[in-house]
């Protein structure tokens, strides 16, 4: 079984959520990167300051981490011995981040009031900007044990399986 788990993929994939349900069947720690990134009043750490977080949380025995922020995947991937990638479709990650808007969440310091425009385009641009880059890095990491959702079901259905105790590696779109 998984000890040092990535969750990865686009803005409003639903990471967060896969996260803390993956959390509560495995009881692994779960770290969202937004949690670490952002203060309360939006603004961020410094760059050395979320390095020195996110290294702390590296030299652990067993952890979840969920979110991508593109230059630390590879030192996360090195560290990782599961990869869940959430690889879905550009409608269902828009719905996912409208829907979130207005809702307290344990994965972001703020309620977001509306659905920014910069971050929405954020999202339009990851399939052809970000996603590519994360499949190029996953090539190099063959040895990990790399699982794609391509549809929130598959994600359902592997956590589900996880739960009844039927899964102990999957072999969905398996990198």
């Amino acid at each position: 079984m998984f000890q040092k788990v990535i969750v990865i993929g686009s803005p409003g994939a639903g990471k967060s959520t896969f996260s803390r349900r993956l959390r509560d069947i495995t009881s692994l720690p779960l770290y969202h990167l937004d949690m670490i990134n952002h203060k309360p009043d939006r603004t961020t750490v410094s760059r050395e300051e979320f390095d020195k977080q996110l290294s702390e949380i590296l030299r652990t025995d067993k952890w979840i981490i969920d979110g991508n922020y593109q230059r630390t995947i590879e030192i996360r991937l090195e560290k990782c011995d599961t990869v869940f990638l959430m690889d879905f479709p550009l409608e269902v990650c828009l719905a996912g981040a409208a829907a979130r808007v207005g809702t307290k969440r344990d994965d972001l310091p703020w309620v977001e009031e509306e659905f920014d425009e910069e971050f929405r385009q954020w999202i339009i641009d990851f399939p052809n900007e970000k996603l590519p880059q994360i499949y190029q890095m996953l090539e190099c990491y063959k040895d990990k044990n790399i699982v794609i959702f391509k549809s929130r079901q598959e994600a359902d259905d592997y956590l589900q399986k996880l739960y009844a105790g039927k899964v102990h590696s999957c072999n969905l779109h398996k990198f």
